[in-house]
């Protein structure tokens, strides 16, 4: 892995005199729902893509980190919907695969009309309009201060996105999985806020506390992988402006699993 000052260099971008984010190369879990609109019906909301997208780019100028996404689709469509209307399961999960390179190439817009090189790498073959995932070439991406975008989860049908964040941050050896969260809910509580006002917030937690505690803030197996890899994952809102940053500082904003 290269380090920040090999990184800037090769981009020409300066990491500010003493500004050390806390880890140098991340994977961001971001769910499609972040991307839709609140006060419209439309599926992507070309205001926070841009936001996101903003807060991504500095991430890579400023702080020297390299940012790899890994994006959802459920503002386009969940499998697990169409699964429940009495669709055939894995149909229903390749259509929502599609919808996260949607979201992948909305993304990878709005990163580069902010100046970052970004490239969008499916597991999904579909080479007219992105990249095939390949492992080492998404790590030369990094090296050489591009964001990459992964589409398509997995690229096979019964696993949500949170499992490929995991799986993909440990073949690009990545330090952690930042779960960045949309509903509000802005870390791993001890029961849903939503629902229950006296839930507490934890700073930090185990793997286990999260599994024998039924803590649901990722699909079990991806919360399994991380813990066998010991690849921590920090919980966060990502909707709050500014928040991106202040989690790569190391700023005590969310939950921290390890």
């Amino acid at each position: 892995m290269t380090n920040r000052s090999q990184v800037a260099e090769s981009t020409g971008h300066l990491v500010p005199a003493g500004v050390s984010p806390r880890w140098n190369r991340v994977v961001l879990k971001l769910s499609g729902e972040a991307f839709a609109s609140e006060s419209s019906d439309d599926t992507i909301d070309a205001h926070t893509v841009e936001r996101v997208a903003r807060e991504i780019a500095e991430a890579s100028s400023d702080l020297g980190v390299e940012v790899s996404v890994m994006i959802g689709g459920g503002n386009i469509w969940r499998g697990q919907t169409g699964a429940g209307e009495g669709m055939d399961r894995a149909t229903s999960d390749t259509m929502g695969m599609l919808g996260t390179v949607i979201n992948a190439l909305a993304l990878q817009d709005a990163l580069e009309r902010v100046g970052q090189p970004t490239r969008v790498m499916s597991a999904i073959a579909m080479s007219e309009v992105c990249e095939p995932y390949i492992r080492r070439r998404a790590v030369r991406h990094l090296e050489k201060g591009r964001v990459v975008v992964f589409a398509s989860g997995m690229g096979r049908p019964f696993f949500t996105t949170d499992t490929p964040a995991a799986l993909r941050a440990a073949e690009i050896e990545a330090e952690i999985v930042m779960k960045g969260t949309h509903s509000g809910v802005d870390g791993v509580y001890s029961a849903d806020p939503r629902t229950h006002p006296e839930a507490t917030r934890y700073e930090q937690v185990s793997f286990m506390e999260v599994v024998s505690r039924d803590l649901r803030v990722m699909d079990l197996t991806a919360i399994t992988f991380c813990k066998d890899n010991n690849l921590p994952i920090l919980v966060f809102d990502v909707m709050t402006s500014g928040n991106i940053r202040s989690a790569l500082l190391g700023e005590k904003i969310g939950t921290l699993i390890t």
